[in-house]
């Protein structure tokens, strides 16, 4: 008898104490859910005070590599006229990939479109140096190469290329 009456209190005490812990629990769950909240903002708000100059910075970056890889701006930078035009369309090949690849990691920190304007802008421009150097005879220098692209560049109605630097600056505005 004595056995079940222990047993009787130890289940006693047992539905008593789970009782407590759990309304013990209810009464203190909001406030760990407000506490866990207000962490979380914490930390995206850290999150944003470091993210955002590196974004700012991807921005930059890629305004400037959109910048280098335009035409006029590579031919002048690269002073092709003492190339021939095979010469010349290798070291713009060349130096459009590097520019590309040196920038890769900025896609990090820019949305989805923003990158896909700065790769569809990499691919157009190594077509197009591709597609003059084709229509030129076999010795000619970079010099015609030049002047075909710069042709080309200059019957189109819009800039590609301002046009994909006004729509990094339209993503980049949706920061703020």
């Amino acid at each position: 008898m004595q056995l079940y009456s222990l047993l009787l209190d130890v289940l006693k005490y047992t539905v008593a104490g789970m009782g407590i812990v759990y309304i013990a629990f209810y009464l203190f769950k909001p406030y760990l859910d407000k506490t866990s909240n207000l962490q979380v903002l914490e930390f995206k708000k850290a999150m944003t005070t470091q993210t955002l100059p590196l974004r700012l910075q991807a921005y930059e970056r890629l305004v400037l590599f959109t910048d280098r890889i335009t035409p006029s701006n590579l031919l002048i930078r690269l002073n092709g006229n003492s190339y021939s035009a095979a010469e010349l369309h290798s070291i713009i090949l060349n130096e459009v990939r590097t520019e590309y690849q040196h920038n890769i990691t900025q896609q990090i920190y820019v949305s989805p479109q923003a990158w896909a304007v700065i790769r569809r802008v990499k691919d157009d421009t190594l077509n197009l140096i591709t597609s003059a150097v084709k229509g030129l005879p076999e010795h000619a220098t970079g010099l015609d190469l030049g002047k075909v692209v710069l042709t080309h560049l200059s019957k189109l109605e819009d800039n590609p290329y301002d046009i994909a630097i006004d729509m990094i600056r339209k993503d980049l505005e949706h920061l703020f």
